[in-house]
């Protein structure tokens, strides 16, 4: 682990549709000798952005490239379907994929899904963006999936959607690169995993100071805090089912044993 200076700010890249504020609130709480600064990029800029040194940490999506990123996964997003507001799909809760074999789904550059066999029909072309493909959906050109944070961003009040059941769903994770793992960098996963600002973050703490044993008590302290003998015996004896031994027992040192028989 290499250290990083408290006065240098910690540059925090992330990709649309993660909403980073919590995090950054906790770290400005934390950390106000570090300031925070927030990157936005897309999901190829965001990996070129960690990489360049140019971020040291990133909320992105994955897949990233295991071989120089670390990773840590934080949260999967429900993928849903894009249309317009008098699409057929709107009649229901949820969809398939299947549901959505005759239609045009468009398939964006920068889509991050990682689809092994894209739905629907193709489009003529790719649009470059997501944001560029919500435009398309509005015209009519076909439908889109995405995760439903980025259908939120891009909300129009002409389309609506509905999640895909059976879709593959996108995970949001915390990268850096894996050999600038810096403090700043730990203090921050300790943010996003939730730990206390008393957790140590996997830093190595200082020893505590040794607490000073306590002193014995006095003879006299101790002899009077316990019980006296006969009191002890009498409740013991009164516990059982010969406890009225124990309740004809007289104070002030009353003779013990078998009661005498009458003559």
């Amino acid at each position: 682990m290499t250290g990083s200076e408290d006065s240098a700010a910690f540059r925090l890249a992330y990709v649309p549709g993660v909403i980073p504020a919590k995090w950054v609130r906790i770290w400005n709480e934390r950390r106000p000798d570090t300031p925070l600064t927030l990157l936005q990029a897309s999901p190829a800029e965001a990996g070129a952005l960690l990489l360049g040194g140019d971020a040291d940490a990133g909320l992105v999506r994955l897949p990233v490239d295991r071989t120089v990123l670390s990773a840590i996964p934080l949260y999967t997003e429900t993928t849903v379907v894009v249309a317009p507001k008098d699409h057929v799909v709107t009649a229901v809760d949820e969809v398939t994929v299947e549901d959505l074999a005759d239609d045009v789904v468009l398939h964006p550059l920068d889509d991050t899904l990682g689809w092994e066999r894209l739905p629907g029909r193709p489009a003529i072309e790719r649009p470059a963006t997501t944001e560029d493909a919500v435009e398309l959906v509005a015209a009519g050109i076909g439908l889109l999936l995405v995760p439903q944070s980025l259908a939120r961003l891009h909300h129009r009040k002409d389309l609506t959607y509905r999640p895909v059941t059976d879709a593959p769903e996108s995970q949001v994770a915390l990268s850096w690169p894996e050999d600038r793992t810096t403090d700043l960098v730990e203090d921050f996963i300790g943010i996003v995993r939730g730990r206390t600002v008393n957790s140590s973050r996997g830093r190595r703490q200082e020893p505590q100071a040794e607490q000073p044993k306590s002193k014995k008590r006095s003879g006299t302290e101790s002899t009077a805090r316990k019980p006296a003998a006969g009191r002890s015996a009498g409740r013991g004896a009164g516990s059982g089912k010969g406890g009225a031994a124990g309740k004809g027992t007289r104070s002030g040192g009353a003779r013990q044993g078998k009661p005498r028989r009458k003559s």
